[in-house]
């Protein structure tokens, strides 16, 4: 069977990555065609294969600001032509890779992680008052262009896929399309050494992810200034700046680490926070599987990953809400083993059995779109 497989962009290893890298273990000879690729930003089984990129890779620069690019990234994507033969293309999108058009006679089967959410239910958090005029401006005048798009580009999907009930909802709604749904996974693997030998638990909470605004980085902040409580980040973005000159004096930012160093400093932390909404979300199951509960915003994915036997929710994304979650953590028990098990569930063996029963599904002509 010849496959090619499609991603966004390849700038960083994280969970759009991680589903990547399966398809890329599942088929290791098929080309990867992307927007933009920085060499050695990904895993060795991601790129030791024939990547094709568009002509956004050539601009100077792209690698850091490609974000400011998107009103091109639909022109990018409708000009890749796939030169191979194809019985199969995969894509893993969240934004406009899905769209470049399929070989003839090809079915292509797109994971979907979210609708653009920068288009849709969350166009006020990224681009409210708060974002620059530049910003607001340029969302404004490309908006409805962007959206179009990307509802057109919908009929170049043949079984449209959701990484969560929480996404096929909103591929329902946006989109007016079914999907099925096939969690992803946790990397069980990176944290059994801590299972068997747990450490102590340190004086500190941690928050993992990038600093987007749908990550509401900046609620945890706050939070924690007016606690007094020790919060460790780790990550980086685009709110960086921003987000350090708020912090007092008990938040420290630890920047991008290793895998391992962020393994450890799970297994150290009394709790994951995690504020934002996320359409599904790896983090929280990588807390549970370091034996570290979560406190979480009661809202999208980790509905489906979570449970009052491993986190705390809080209805309300305020300080208050906030507040009242960690004193109400800090009262309750834990079982570690039930962390464990919860986290087990969303196994990466049990993700690559999922998709290869579809592809069989599909190329038998059992399912189709």
């Amino acid at each position: 069977m010849k496959v090619v497989l499609m991603h966004d962009w390849l700038t960083g290893f994280r969970g759009g990555e991680r589903v990547l890298e399966v398809f890329c273990e599942m088929f290791p000879d098929a080309p990867l065609y992307t927007l933009i690729h920085k060499k050695g930003s990904t895993t060795k089984t991601i790129e030791d294969r024939k990547i094709v990129t568009s002509f956004l890779n050539y601009i100077p620069g792209i690698h850091t600001h490609y974000r400011k690019f998107l009103p091109l990234f639909p022109l990018a994507a409708s000009m890749m032509n796939i030169e191979e033969d194809a019985d199969l293309v995969i894509s893993s999108s969240h934004c406009v890779i899905k769209g470049v058009k399929k070989p003839k006679g090809s079915k292509h089967i797109s994971y979907i992680h979210s609708p653009m959410r920068y288009l849709y239910d969350q166009y006020d958090v990224y681009f409210g008052p708060h974002a620059p005029f530049y910003q607001r401006l340029g969302a404004k005048v490309f908006k409805n262009y962007l959206v179009n798009w990307d509802l057109e580009s919908n009929k170049n999907v043949d079984v449209p896929i959701a990484n969560a009930e929480f996404v096929k909802q909103r591929i329902t709604k946006y989109y007016h399309i079914d999907s099925d749904v096939i969690h992803p996974f946790v990397d069980l693997k990176d944290f059994k050494a801590n299972q068997k030998s747990p450490v102590d638990k340190e004086d500190f909470y941690i928050m993992v992810t990038a600093f987007a605004p749908n990550k509401r980085v900046d609620l945890a902040i706050k939070t924690f200034n007016k606690l007094g409580k020790n919060l460790k980040i780790i990550g980086s973005g685009q709110q960086e700046q921003e987000l350090q000159e708020m912090a007092g004096p008990t938040i420290e930012f630890l920047g991008n680490l290793s895998r391992s160093e962020v393994v450890q400093y799970f297994a150290k932390a009394q709790a994951l926070i995690f504020p934002g909404t996320e359409d599904f979300g790896i983090t929280p199951l990588e807390s549970l599987a370091s034996g570290t509960p979560v406190i979480a915003y009661k809202i999208g994915g980790v509905l489906e990953t979570l449970n009052e036997n491993v986190a705390v929710f809080f209805n309300e994304q305020t300080v208050e809400d906030l507040s009242l979650a960690i004193k109400t953590f800090e009262d309750k028990e834990f079982v570690t083993q039930e962390l464990y098990d919860r986290a087990n569930e969303f196994s990466r063996e049990h993700f690559k059995n999922n998709i290869q029963k579809l592809i069989d599904q599909v190329m038998k002509g059992k399912k189709n779109g």
